[in-house]
């Protein structure tokens, strides 16, 4: 787990899929995090550098992802 979410009703772990080292935090989300909400496909988390790109084709697309 890298971080976490919260709503009222709860609070969920955020799992990062892939291996790699974490670069950048973005520290905007600490004081405003409805950013995600607002673009959350324009918005970031964290940046990663990936350890072994292969792993991301193990990963569903948005349209695979919606489907499942």
């Amino acid at each position: 787990a890298f971080g976490a979410v919260e709503s009222v009703k709860a609070a969920s772990d955020l799992y990062l899929p892939v291996s790699g080292t974490v670069l950048e935090v973005n520290s905007d989300l600490e004081s405003e995090p409805e950013k995600i909400n607002e673009d959350p496909y324009g918005s970031w988390i964290i940046k990663i550098e990936l350890e072994n790109q292969d792993e991301l084709t193990a990963l569903l697309d948005h349209n695979t992802y919606r489907e499942e």
